[in-house]
């Protein structure tokens, strides 16, 4: 039965690194799987998904106008989709959450969504809401704060290492930018 899973965490919990495992294993078995992420984060190269681990793979870009339930149906009477991964979910509208939902609901094909949670304030990111809000199955990867506890939360940090506690929600950037942090370490930063 196919369902809508969103894998969430901080940074460098392994949400591409899965992904990447994830659409591996389907492949192996001679499945076909669709992979998006989003067309802002090009830290790496447009067009790819990788994790910190070197593993990589071509995937579709979406922006806040692609239509994915389109894209995949029309892939899918080309050739039958097995699975869709989408990385950097919290990039996703709210329409495009509703979007997955529809390619589970009525193409029958699971999605498996990975996003971070919340931004460096602690608010929430559209996509990773109505994800929370509409997922089938909600999946936490975890990591650890510098203090060994479970990061909840990721700080961003300007060039000389100090928290950021105003500006856009959404500015990609990787270890460089942001930290993750458990939830005291993160408070005594940003609140």
């Amino acid at each position: 039965m196919a369902q809508l899973y969103f894998y969430y965490s901080t940074m460098n919990a392994g949400k591409s690194t899965h992904l990447l495992q994830s659409s591996y294993n389907y492949r192996e078995r001679g499945m076909n799987t669709l992979l998006y992420t989003a067309d802002i984060d090009n830290r790496f190269s447009a067009g790819q998904i990788s994790s910190r681990l070197g593993l990589h793979a071509d995937a579709n870009l979406f922006s806040t106008n692609t239509d994915i339930a389109l894209q995949v149906t029309e892939q899918h009477t080309l050739t039958p989709v097995s699975c869709v991964l989408v990385d950097e979910a919290q990039f996703l509208t709210e329409q495009q959450v509703k979007q997955l939902t529809d390619i589970v609901d009525n193409l029958k094909i699971p999605v498996l969504a990975y996003g971070i949670r919340t931004d460096f304030l602690g608010k929430t990111f559209v996509g990773s809401a109505a994800l929370l809000a509409w997922a089938d199955k909600l999946i936490e990867l975890k990591t650890i704060c510098h203090c060994g506890k479970k990061a909840n939360f990721v700080v961003r940090t300007d060039d000389k290492g100090n928290a950021v506690t105003s500006g856009a929600q959404i500015e990609v950037g990787g270890n460089e930018r942001y930290e993750s942090l458990c939830r005291k370490h993160f408070k005594a930063l940003v609140w």
